[in-house]
């Protein structure tokens, strides 16, 4: 009788220590479909901090997943400021290098004046010729660290400068006045 229940014990508390695990792991991040972000990011010695995440939609598709991050202690968004930031984007379809750079460069031109554009064209164009093709399950990161904007691709680092106005052009792609989309913009800012 005692060995029976010794038995019953032991595959309940392998499921109690799995579900304590699993609420742990969902508490220090989200998920959206079912790309997983933290909340807390340690980065170069900075911690950020998770303001909001959502799902990009592009006509009928859904394009990718993203979260945006500010400096910890930064809990109003900030965007476009100099406070340091990142912005994670997870693919759900592939996408190539060249798609990107055209993209990238039509959203600034169209979002910003023509002397704005005027001033971050050679940066732009750096940084178009850096963009890799993704397929899904890849992931860009834009961060700015108060110093330094990087575009990496699945951790390694593609383009690095040193321009604050370039870093808030970037951020404006997806956060600015005028983004690829509100929604999108909103949720990650954690404003909806």
């Amino acid at each position: 009788m005692q060995r029976n229940k010794k038995r019953t014990v032991l595959p309940f508390a392998l499921l109690l220590c799995a579900v304590l695990f699993a609420t742990s792991t969902a508490a220090n991040s989200v998920t959206e479909r079912g790309e997983r972000f933290d909340r807390v990011v340690e980065e170069s010695g900075q911690r950020y901090t998770l303001l909001g995440s959502g799902v990009f939609r592009y006509m009928i598709w859904t394009a990718y997943a993203g979260a945006y991050y500010q400096l910890e202690g930064e809990s109003e968004p900030q965007p476009l400021s100099d406070v340091p930031r990142r912005l994670e984007l997870a693919y759900f379809h592939g996408i190539a290098a060249e798609d990107f750079a055209e993209a990238t460069e039509k959203t600034l031109s169209d979002s910003l004046t023509l002397y704005e554009f005027n001033q971050v064209k050679e940066n732009l164009e750096q940084l178009n010729q850096q963009y890799r093709d993704v397929v899904p399950g890849d992931r860009y990161l834009l961060s700015w660290d108060g110093e330094q904007l990087r575009l990496a691709l699945n951790g390694e680092t593609l383009y690095e400068d040193n321009s604050a106005e370039f870093a808030s052009a970037m951020f404006g792609i997806w956060l600015g006045e005028r983004p690829l989309g509100e929604d999108f913009r909103d949720a990650l800012l954690g404003v909806n």
